[in-house]
């Protein structure tokens, strides 16, 4: 039971478990919204809140929407890196690829970045798996085929 209290302890947006009104079970209903399943009662986690506040105030920036609705900026720019967000088109402030560098909206690296960091990954799980098939002593030179491994000192 531990490992799901270490879970739940991860949680970064605030999601909402019992209801504020009448302490009831907040049930997730989709897109960071909550509602209460005695009440009817409905709130929402930081991305809920975020997400209705830049889709009522487009082009709003990171600061003013952290202000508006009470998330802090570090969890916004998780949602962005997340690719839960977006930034606006037209802005002059992007995200940059934390590969090459370049301006991206959301994520973490350039649809470019990524196809190489994917190709990487399997590459690397590639000879991983090829090590683990190759056996003990499939790697052995030939050639030492028959003779001593160890010689005594006379």
């Amino acid at each position: 039971m531990s490992g799901i209290k270490d879970f739940v302890d991860l949680d970064v947006y605030n999601r909402p478990v019992e209801c504020p009104k009448c302490g009831g079970v907040m049930v997730f209903k989709g897109c960071g919204e909550y509602r209460c399943e005695k009440c009817k009662y409905v709130d929402y986690d930081d991305y809920g809140k975020v997400r209705n506040y830049v889709e009522g105030h487009s082009g709003v920036t990171m600061a003013q929407a952290a202000d508006a609705t009470g998330v802090k900026q570090k969890t916004i720019r998780t949602m962005l890196k997340e690719s839960r967000l977006e930034v606006a088109d037209g802005s002059n402030v992007y995200l940059k690829c934390e590969m090459c560098g370049a301006s991206i909206r959301s994520g973490r690296v350039c649809s470019k970045c990524e196809v190489s960091y994917n190709k990487m990954v399997e590459d690397r799980a590639r000879k991983k798996h090829e090590k683990m098939m190759s056996g003990f002593g499939m790697g052995r030179n030939n050639a030492d085929d028959g003779a001593k491994r160890f010689k005594r000192e006379q």
